[in-house]
């Protein structure tokens, strides 16, 4: 089910497409929407991507992952040679991510760079992300564009590319985000996260133009965001 809460149609999946040419779709994913399956998931995107297919009915395929509460922008590669070189490019870091957020608290800082290290726990029947130093290095830049009611919009710029990076690490700073179900200070029903992938931006080879998309905040962010001094009509 959508953020929306409707199940896709070939026309409402096509009307999400933020960006589209011979290699590549970006799409706007809704938030509650899981990319592929997994566990008790029976409803994903993976089930909808024929609906983009063309040609010899091939359909795109995902090039990387989002988080199934996190909305925006997601990259799909329409043909094995995409699918390598996107691959490889998130891989070494080389695709510009912007994310925005809300979260419960404001950093000390009005920007800065988060450096902590990511260590997944695995338990019976579950698992979870802390910070740890034998974990994999994670680092994230931060910017505050915005404050009100003591929460802060913040950007979010991943150099690296762990599991629940954000939501982790912005809780590490006592800034856990709006509606985070696991690493706030106590459990919420999940659906509510406030985190976009607001923006992504890369260049598939050196004699193409560089590529970008760039994703509205979800419904469900609004109030939060417009309390931070965001504007629907300004759409910073």
């Amino acid at each position: 089910m959508s953020d929306a809460g409707t199940t896709f149609t070939p026309a409402t999946l096509r009307a999400r497409i933020l960006h589209e040419d011979e290699d590549v779709f970006i799409i706007d994913k809704p938030a509650g929407l899981a990319v592929h399956k997994a566990g008790r998931i029976t409803d994903h995107l993976d089930l909808y991507l024929p609906f983009l297919a063309e040609g010899d009915g091939t359909p795109p395929r995902l090039a990387h992952r989002l988080d199934r509460d996190t909305a925006g922008c997601l990259v799909l590669g329409r043909s094995l040679w995409a699918l390598k070189r996107l691959g490889d490019m998130f891989a070494a870091g080389h695709v510009e991510k912007t994310y925005w957020a809300v979260s419960e608290g404001v950093p000390e800082e009005a920007e800065g760079v988060i450096d902590f290290p990511l260590l997944k726990l695995l338990i019976p029947g579950a698992w979870n992300i802390v910070t740890h130093p034998t974990g994999q290095p994670a680092v994230t830049q931060y910017k505050v564009l915005g404050t009100g009611n003591g929460r802060a919009w913040l950007e979010l710029r991943p150099r690296t590319g762990r599991t629940h990076q954000l939501r982790v690490h912005s809780a590490a700073i006592g800034c856990p985000l709006v509606g985070e179900p696991y690493y706030g200070p106590v459990r919420v029903p999940p659906g509510n996260l406030h985190l976009l992938a607001r923006s992504v931006t890369f260049t598939m080879a050196f004699d193409r133009e560089p590529v970008t998309a760039l994703a509205p905040p979800p419904p469900h962010m609004w109030d939060a965001l417009a309390a931070c001094g965001w504007t629907e009509q300004s759409g910073t």
